[in-house]
């Protein structure tokens, strides 16, 4: 349990963000699938990051601890910062993983997920462990049985999640997507569609830099999560959230499997929502 004076303080800023917050324009439902429409990034993030703190310290306050898995990328790096500065939430009590990384790069190369999770939030906040993907190892079936492992020792809360321009989640693309994978974390190749994406999203500049496979969590792993929350922001992504939720729920779409479930919710903005009716 968490100390009163603490409590009273979360309490008071969540409070206080809570007012400010900014309300969907529009909720509906897509199957199991909660979807939120928000004006823009900013009044998307204003609402999630006071309903996270209170989840996370709720958890918390439940079984003296919680467990999280974070997603890279440009759709969460407001997310994270506002997460790490706004309100309170007792860090030294959470366990935190991420979804993926590439193969063959190590955690300080400037596009590792591995440096992006130290910079956004293992420097900001005192955490109870870090657990990262190494992307530089030599044995990669050794290491997703060790991360599998780590990942199996206790339930994972929350999960957030980006969505790729081809319906990927983590580097799960439609080549390789399993609905019922018997592994909870593989080695993959990259599609070449997915690989471009991470040289217009700035991370290479060219194609030939990104690395061919990657370590991923698969698609049973991350929706074994008890909460997920599914960020898409852009007119870029209006096609493929257009395909999630009126096409068939099929590893076409990887992303899609997020309509079998309850515990999901996506969230977007009103330009990735924009080819919906």
């Amino acid at each position: 349990m968490r100390p009163i004076s603490f409590a009273v303080k979360s309490f008071e800023m969540t409070i206080d963000r809570f007012i400010a917050m900014s309300t969907p324009l529009r909720t509906f439902q897509v199957d199991a699938l909660h979807v939120e429409v928000y004006r823009q990034e900013t009044d998307l993030v204003d609402s999630l990051v006071p309903q996270t703190q209170s989840y996370l310290n709720a958890v918390i306050d439940r079984q003296g601890a919680a467990a999280a898995i974070l997603a890279s990328g440009a759709s969460q790096i407001k997310l994270l910062k506002d997460l790490t500065t706004f309100g309170e939430i007792d860090w030294g009590r959470i366990t935190l993983f991420h979804l993926d990384e590439y193969l063959g790069i190590g955690g300080t190369h400037p596009a590792s997920f591995q440096l992006f999770m130290r910079e956004l939030v293992e420097q900001k906040v005192t955490l109870r462990k870090f657990n990262y993907l190494a992307g530089d190892t030599l044995e990669p079936m050794a290491e997703c049985d060790r991360y599998h492992g780590l990942l199996s020792a206790q339930s994972i809360d929350l999960c957030f999640l980006g969505i790729g321009e081809t319906g990927h989640i983590a580097f799960n693309d439609p080549e390789v997507a399993d609905f019922n994978d018997r592994y909870p974390v593989k080695l993959v190749k990259l599609a070449d569609k997915s690989r471009q994406q991470q040289v217009n999203t700035g991370f290479f500049d060219r194609i030939e830099a990104v690395p061919q496979y990657a370590l991923t969590l698969t698609l049973p792993t991350i929706c074994r999560a008890r909460k997920i929350c599914c960020l898409a922001m852009g007119a870029r992504k209006a096609g493929i959230i257009k395909t999630l939720l009126t096409g068939e729920i099929s590893p076409t779409c990887p992303a899609s499997i997020l309509r079998k479930y309850p515990t999901a919710t996506l969230y977007l903005d009103e330009a990735a929502a924009s080819m919906l009716e």
